[in-house]
């Protein structure tokens, strides 16, 4: 009970005081008035804000005794057609509980993350839905030090004393090539991305149906990209055509690496499937609608930002007897065009 106590309770200036060995109006006055401070006092005072987290509640006074009526989100980049869903999934869960959202991106900067902290807490926004991605561990750190109520989303494995939602990318990735080996293909490129949970669950999946097939593991290549972006999916599809033995399947980490690998086949003049067959991961809004509609591993992008933002809700009601909660979601192989062979005329 202490040490939930000591996560939730706000960092306040109190605790910069004390820890930097000055008055509370020391604090004050480096913080609205640094031209009185010394030098060295305030380096230290500002040492001290840093390492502690804290962040100024401008917002406090009028709003004291009000309920929050905003849920935030954070998301790396609304660009990406998933987070946009993600995004939406959260909307719907706070229009029923007649809330508003405030969505911020560029969650993986760290100065981002930090302007995007202090709007949080010094407008006493409800709590916030993270986004998983390489900096939530940061993330959640900093939230937690300021006793901001929060849910993590797209993360498989559970979030220690708060809420998360995640989806089963070992499935995903088993489903996926799974049916590219009852296809026929023997022979198959994993296109990676970055280091994530996300992408190293869809090669685990991946990997497990090879094996579990009966095939070498030689018999899934992966080519890395360090993005999962079109751009990076259309370099892979370059480097995959300069291989000397060319697999006849590609399995890629996301729709957009996929929709990358299609573009650098077409101007190869190869045909898909009949010269190689493409899965993609995701199944946004594009995939079905490419020159070749793609077989995409579908993740439930708005299930899984509005079962976020209702626990969020609820862990926010005062006596809704909440209790954390890990969801799993569980995707599904959606299969077009671009792994089945044209039907005979």
């Amino acid at each position: 009970m202490d040490h939930e106590n000591a996560v939730r309770r706000r960092v306040g200036i109190k605790d910069v005081a004390r820890e930097a060995d000055v008055s509370l109006g020391t604090v004050s006055n480096v913080l609205n008035r640094p031209e009185l401070v010394a030098g060295p006092t305030r380096t230290r005072v500002l040492a001290v804000i840093d390492s502690l987290g804290y962040v100024r509640t401008e917002g406090a006074r009028h709003l004291r005794g009000r309920a929050a009526r905003v849920l935030a989100v954070l998301v790396p980049d609304l660009a990406h057609p998933f987070f946009t869903a993600l995004a939406s999934g959260v909307e719907q869960a706070a229009r029923e509980a007649d809330l508003g959202v405030m969505v911020c991106t560029g969650s993986r900067d760290p100065e981002e993350e930090t302007r995007h902290l202090s709007l949080i807490t010094s407008h006493r926004i409800r709590g916030a839905v993270l986004t998983s991605g390489e900096a939530v561990g940061r993330t959640v750190a900093s939230f937690r030090r300021n006793a901001v109520p929060f849910v993590v989303a797209d993360q498989y494995g559970p979030q220690p004393g708060a809420c998360s939602v995640g989806i089963d990318d070992v499935t995903g990735g088993y489903a996926a090539v799974r049916h590219l080996i009852e296809q026929g293909h023997r022979s198959i490129a994993y296109v990676s991305g970055p280091d994530l949970q996300q992408v190293r669950g869809r090669r685990r999946g991946a990997v497990n149906a090879v094996t579990q097939a009966g095939l070498q593991l030689t018999a899934l290549r992966e080519l890395a990209c360090a993005d999962l972006t079109v751009g990076a999916g259309k370099d892979a599809g370059h480097r995959l055509l300069g291989l000397p033995r060319r697999p006849s399947a590609v399995f890629c980490a996301n729709d957009l690496l996929a929709l990358g690998v299609l573009q650098a086949l077409y101007e190869a003049g190869l045909k898909v499937p009949e010269d190689l067959a493409v899965v993609g991961y995701d199944d946004i809004e594009c995939a079905a609608s490419a020159v070749v509609p793609l077989t995409s591993v579908r993740r439930p992008a708005v299930a899984m930002g509005r079962q976020a933002g209702r626990l969020l809700v609820e862990e926010t009601t005062p006596g809704a007897g909440h209790e954390h909660a890990h969801v799993v979601l569980q995707p599904e192989l959606v299969v077009r065009r671009s792994t089945l062979a044209a039907p005979a005329r």
